[in-house]
């Protein structure tokens, strides 16, 4: 028996070996399969941004062009902010219970992470609110054709419940400034905050790797405007 017991425990650990050094790998072989690659930036059309913290990115678009108003999806994006009216957001994906209840990485009970882990989450939205954002090596500035906006916003809308304009509810989280909403899906570790970015953005037809599940593998994909290559 204790022998049995010893071997259980030593598969175990070689199955989650596997995993701790299989994940990255996989996630950097999938961020490197190109999607889109044929696309190239065109001279008119609409401005938008990828940001990332170095764990977490999101997509900055305007809060109003012709394509789209989005205080109708998001009410919060109608609230002042501490510099004046918003006018951009920034719309990400995540865990319902990292977003609402942990403000650090220090704060993550381990079961939290183990159920996510193994099990996943349910799926929030999380949006931010800026007052004309300026471009930087963490947000990274992106022109998009008027129609590959929409296909963005359409994709973008098809992740959250449809409700009448102004009904959404708010729901307050570890940030104070942001406000989170509910969305559809799981939030899992085959569908991350990272992946779910590099999958819209990919929707709207421009160049993304195939899976993007870490940060970097979004990042990679859009030029930093400081680089002698963006310029």
């Amino acid at each position: 028996m204790m022998r049995q017991s010893l071997r259980l425990a030593a598969g175990l650990l070689a199955m989650l070996g596997m995993v701790v050094l299989g994940y990255p790998v996989a996630a950097w072989v999938g961020s490197s399969i190109p999607q889109n690659s044929e696309w190239s930036e065109p001279e008119n059309g609409v401005d938008i941004m990828v940001e990332t913290n170095g764990t977490h990115t999101s997509i900055i678009v305007p809060v109003v062009t012709a394509q789209k108003d989005w205080r109708e999806t998001f009410p919060s994006a109608s609230a002042p902010t501490p510099h004046g009216p918003a006018t951009h957001i920034a719309i990400g994906y995540g865990e319902r219970e990292v977003f609402l209840n942990v403000p650090t990485w220090g704060d993550l009970q381990p079961g939290t992470a183990l159920r996510i882990a193994t099990v996943g989450g349910d799926a929030l939205v999380r949006v931010s609110h800026y007052v004309r954002p300026a471009p930087s090596e963490n947000h990274r500035p992106l022109r998009i054709t008027h129609d590959q906006y929409a296909r963005l916003v359409s994709a973008i809308e098809a992740h959250l419940p449809e409700m009448p304009v102004g009904d959404r509810e708010v729901l307050k989280g570890t940030y104070v400034d942001d406000a989170y909403y509910e969305a559809l899906g799981d939030y899992t570790m085959g569908t991350t905050c990272n992946s779910w970015v590099g999958a819209r953005l990919a929707d709207a037809g421009i160049p993304m790797g195939l899976w993007t599940p870490m940060a970097g593998g979004v990042m990679k994909w859009i030029p930093d405007p400081d680089s002698p290559e963006a310029n």
